[in-house]
Parts: C-alpha cells; structure tokens; sequence
C-alpha cells in the first residue's frame, strides 16, 4: 500500500526557521522541494543564501567517528548542548592530532630501521663487520642476489675463471644473495661478468655496528623501542577514545542535527522586502503527519500552513512512501529493485508476496527442508533485519506447506501419506495430448490466473493514469484480457470434456479484441480525439500491424508455457532427493547412511533453493510486473525525524 501524502507550505518570519525546523519539522517526516521551484508564479522571491556554520565541525566529528567506530557504540542516550558538543569535538580532535602526529613521527623512524633491517637480513651467513667492509678503499665490494640458476651455471663455469672472491650468505627456492669481493682495478670487468648473470645489486646503508647478525640484533632493539612507544600512544589514544566515547556519539549526533536542520535553508525562498522578510518551505508528508502538524501550530502566532489539495497546482509529483503489513515490509525489496510505484499506481508488494511465496513453496515442496528455511530466514530476520532471510521464511512456510502436499520430508516420500499428489507419479489424459504430469497442468493453470489477473490490475492502472490505450487497446487492456480469459475458458472447457460455446461467441471472443488490438492507435486517437496521421501508408500500417499481432499471439503462448518451469521443478526437486536417498541407501533396504542424508538436504536445500528463488524472481519480473507495473516513482526522502535519529 502507498501512503496518502499532503502537500504543505509552510511560512513565516525569516528569523524564525531555527524555531520551526527544531520545535516541529525535526518531529515529523517531510519530504522537502524546492521552493523556488515550486512557486515559480510567485514573484519577488529569493533563494535563502547562507554558509552552514556547523559543516567544520560536523566533518571534524564524522571524520573522528569514521577513524575510530570500533572503539565507539552505534547508539548512546547521553544529550549534550551544541556548546557542550562544539567544545568536546576541538578539544578531542587537538589532542588526538597531537598524539597522531607523534605516531606517525615514530612510525616513520621504525619503518626506516625496519627497511635497513630487511636489507641486511639475507646477509646473515657473512661473519665480518658490516661497517668495515663498508668502508674499503683499495677492494670494491658488491652486495647482491642472484637467482639459483645463474648461481649455480656461475659457480660451475665461471668463478674460478675470473679475479674475484664470493661469499654465499642467505638463500631460498629462487634467490641466493652473495657479497664478491674485487680488486678495484678490475671492478669493471667483474662487474660486467657478475651482470650478464642476472646480479642483482642491493645498497647496505652505513649504520650497522658488527656483523650482519649482531647488526640484526641492535636494529630489532631499537626498533622494539620504537614499537614500545607507539603502543603506547595508541594506549593513549583509545583512552582517550574510551573514556569519552558515549559523549563524541552524542556530539556528532547533535552536531549532525543541527547541521542538517540548517541545511533546510537550501529548500527554502524568502520574500524580498526590506523590513518584513518571510520565509517559505514547501514538501510532502502523510495525511496523518499533515493533520497532526496543522493542529500542533494552531496556536503558534508566527508560523503559517497551507495545505494543497488540488494537485493542478503542485509542480512536483507526490514521492512513493510504501506502508505495508509487516509480514509483507521484507518483499519491499524486490519491488525496490524494479522501481518504485508511482503516487498513483498499485503498489504490487503483497501480490508479490503471495505470489512469490506461493510458487517457491510449489517448485520446492519439502516439509523437512521448508520448515528449516522457516526457521533459519526467520532467526536471522528477528535479530539481523536481513530483508532476504524474511522472504525465505515465508517461502518456508508455502514450502513446508506444499510438502505435506506432496508427502516428502527431507526428501523421504514414506513417512507421511501425500495429502494431495506426488509431484513424479501422478498423471492426466488430456485430450489431443495424451498422459502428463498433472503438476505441469497445475502450473500452467496457476500461469493462466496470474496472467488474468495482471491483466486486470493494468487496466486499473491505466484508469488511475488516464492511459486510454493501455485502458481498452492494449494486449494487456481490456481488449487482451478478454481475448484471453475466452481462450482460457475453451482450453479449460476442452480439456475437461465439456461442449464449446457457438461459433458465433467464439468468433466474437477471439476475432473482435484483434481486431481492436490491431487498430489501438488509430481507435485511441478516436477516443482521445486526436488527430491520427498513419505514418509510411496504409499498406505499411497493415504489414507492420499484422506482424505485431502474429508477436502478441506468441507472447501469450511463450508466456503461458514459461510457467511449466514451476511444475518441472517440482519434480526435479523431488528427483535429486530421490538421488541423495539412494546414494545413501535408503532405497536400497539396507542401513542408511545419515552422513549423505543430512548432506544431501543441505546441498540440494541451498543450491536447488537458490536456482528456484532466482527462476521466480524471473517470472515475477517478466510475466506478472511487465504486465502492468510501470515502476516510475521517486522515493519519499524525509527530512526531519528520519533524518535526525540516532
């Protein structure tokens, strides 16, 4: 269901919006437009200019609880005063950045001895003083990595060829880092042999005191100690966090309150005057919120409010506000993934949660398996407000319905009598078709009546939004619907033995409703007393008119026919029981291993309970909501109580 909304405009004194916005509008849901574009009759009006002087605070406040939100809880009850919350925000916000600035200065010490302790690591298995070797003056020394491959093609072919001495030091599966000694006359040959090997140089910084171990040791110290003073300050720092944390939530609501309450000033015009000025705020609210707020200013002398009832003279059109029986709010999902309902239009959630429900419990009817979804999707719709585990439970309740149905629990087919049929036994004679599953009979006279029945809320609609054409003329119209409730009533009349009403009637039902299909533009224009000019020519409109209806013709079939999904899951479902059963030899006579039981429900629950969601959700989409929904409204935004909660 849509809730009705009002249209108000509120006014009064320029100086008196804080009041307004903070006694009332803060109480009430109001979906807020703009003024000026509202009242574009009105002269001498003027946008309502002013600098938000709460936006460095609120940044500095969101950016405190962004940067420390696990310290800090989703809701508090403590109030502070604006005041109170401005002070609180500096004065925690400057000795936080103070503390930061320390960390970040000691970070940047660790992570530089950090970077020379990695350097000199894979150089551990040289025995001899770092800061000695660093400082040679008549010997070049070069430390460095070479991959395995190269090392060893090196040390076989080459090394004892050439003027030179290495130490093999660290190495793992792909590199093995040396350090080779040269004299330095010679540095530039070696050099160039040790590159055509794929040395990789690395550069030692001068600041280690002994061998490359003992030099490991003295960096992992002092970097410990820089550690030990950046726990500290981040001690420091949720501590400070902490012991105020309940008043940094209630600062940056109150804060966020009042910045948002000042922002109405954007929606807002003022009158040009030069003494008296006024202000205007226009929006939606429900007529509930309307009466209530009407009657809460009756005694307010200063503030003043209209409200519209003819909607000739609203430039914007009402926003959608769903309002629907809680057992329906979590199929308010789909309908939101389509597009919300227009103002005026039918609001399909409680079809499509009936519908929806009803085929999963028909394509995945198990007592066992339906009544875990119950229970699961319900759960953790209770204490998580998952919109979709709330969808599962009622498809779970259809499900475990449809299983007792079908007599299958948990895929088990002999424990309890089936009340109506099992989807894989039983069979119909059909004239014409012969012997089929009377499941797929089912589902397919389930589509029929979906179909009609979408036919008939298109038609309303269209009513509600004057559409002659989509009203009379459209496949979907009056026209289709009764061209196919005929042709669903002959199917139903031959298929069950019965006599077929006189040519003449049936002539009538099939023949006129093409007809007039086939002539919609021409026969809307009549109505709607147009001027139709057929474009491209008579023989044009004829052929193109003759092919769309040969396209409406196989649109009702394909569209009828694609309900037999429903019954062919049906049975598919309880065949892969049947399957999981006899992989654990529960048909066999012999013990049953419960092992593959229990996980077979589990696979075939989630997967096949997933592909069966997905296929109704299909159905839904492209043979109920294509039908008549057109999805085109705006949502209802509100300001105000929505918009300040905690």
């Amino acid at each position: 269901m849509i809730e009705k909304m009002k249209f108000l405009s509120i006014t009064g004194p320029k100086a008196d919006i804080d009041r307004v916005v903070y006694t009332y509008l803060s109480r009430y849901e109001i979906h807020l437009e703009n003024a000026l574009s509202e009242l574009k009759t009105v002269k001498d009006l003027r946008p309502y200019i002013e600098s938000n002087p709460y936006k460095e605070e609120l940044a500095k406040a969101g950016e405190l609880v962004e940067s420390y939100h696990e310290l800090l809880p989703e809701h508090t009850d403590r109030k502070l005063k604006l005041e109170e919350a401005v002070d609180l925000i500096h004065a925690l916000d400057s000795e936080l950045k103070e503390l930061t600035d320390k960390k970040s200065g000691l970070v940047g010490q660790r992570d530089e001895l950090q970077a020379s302790r990695d350097k000199v690591a894979p150089f551990n298995g040289l025995n001899y003083d770092v800061k000695k070797i660093l400082g040679f003056r008549f010997m070049k020394f070069r430390f460095g990595r070479i991959s395995r491959e190269y090392y060893e093609k090196f040390y076989a072919y080459v090394y004892d060829s050439i003027d030179t001495v290495m130490f093999k030091c660290e190495e793992n599966d792909e590199y093995v880092w040396v350090v080779y000694f040269v004299p330095e006359k010679l540095a530039d040959k070696i050099d160039a042999i040790y590159a055509s090997m794929h040395f990789e140089r690395c550069y030692l910084p001068d600041e280690y005191e002994g061998t490359p171990v003992e030099a490991g040791h003295i960096l992992d110290d002092r970097i410990s100690a820089f550690q030990k003073e950046i726990d500290g300050i981040d001690k420091e720092i949720v501590e400070a966090i902490s012991s105020r944390k309940d008043e940094l939530v209630a600062a940056y609501f109150t804060v966020r309150t009042f910045s948002t309450n000042f922002d109405v000033r954007k929606m807002a015009a003022v009158t040009k005057h030069d003494r008296h000025n006024f202000y205007i705020l226009c929006g939606w609210m429900t007529q509930k919120d309307a009466a209530a707020f009407q009657k809460e200013i009756e005694r307010d002398d200063d503030t003043f409010c209209i409200i519209e009832d003819d909607h000739n003279n609203i430039m914007s059109n009402p926003p959608t506000k769903m309002k629907n029986p809680g057992l329906f709010k979590p199929f308010e999902m789909y309908v939101e993934m389509y597009g919300l309902p227009s103002y005026n239009e039918l609001d399909p959630t409680i079809l499509i949660g009936i519908t929806y429900s009803i085929l999963f419990g028909f394509m995945f009817g198990d007592a066992g398996q339906g009544l875990c979804l119950l229970i699961g999707g319900y759960l953790l719709y209770r204490f998580r407000k998952v919109r979709l585990a709330g969808i599962i439970s009622c498809c779970g309740v259809f499900s475990t319905i449809f299983g007792f149905l079908f007599g299958s629990i948990f895929g088990f087919e002999d424990i309890i009598d089936a009340v109506w049929l099992r989807p894989q036994e039983a069979m119909v004679n059909l004239p014409f078709i012969g012997k089929l599953n009377t499941v797929f009979v089912v589902a397919v006279a389930i589509g029929m009546g979906i179909i009609l029945m979408c036919m008939v809320l298109n038609i309303i609609n269209s009513v509600r939004s004057h559409d002659m054409e989509k009203i009379y003329f459209d496949t979907n119209g009056v026209a289709g619907f009764v061209f196919y409730l005929a042709l669903t009533v002959v199917l139903v009349l031959y298929m069950t033995g019965n006599a077929l009403p006189a040519t003449f009637i049936l002539v009538v039902m099939f023949l006129i409703p093409l007809i007039i299909m086939f002539f919609k533009e021409p026969l809307t224009a009549i109505v709607e007393k147009k001027s139709e000019r057929i474009e491209g020519g008579m023989g044009m409109f004829i052929t193109q008119g003759i092919f769309e209806l040969f396209e409406v013709l196989l649109s009702y079939f394909s569209n009828t026919l694609s309900f037999v999904r429903v019954g062919a899951f049906a049975v598919s479902h309880a065949a892969m029981m049947q399957v999981v059963l006899m992989l654990a030899g529960a048909e066999a006579g012999g013990s049953t291993n419960w092992a593959v039981v229990i996980g077979g429900n589990l696979f075939v629950c989630g997967m096949e309970g997933l592909i069966v969601g997905i296929q109704v959700l299909r159905l839904e989409y492209y043979e109920l909501f294509s039908r008549f929904y057109r999805g085109s409204g705006r949502a209802f935004e509100p300001y105000g109580k929505a918009a300040g909660e905690q």
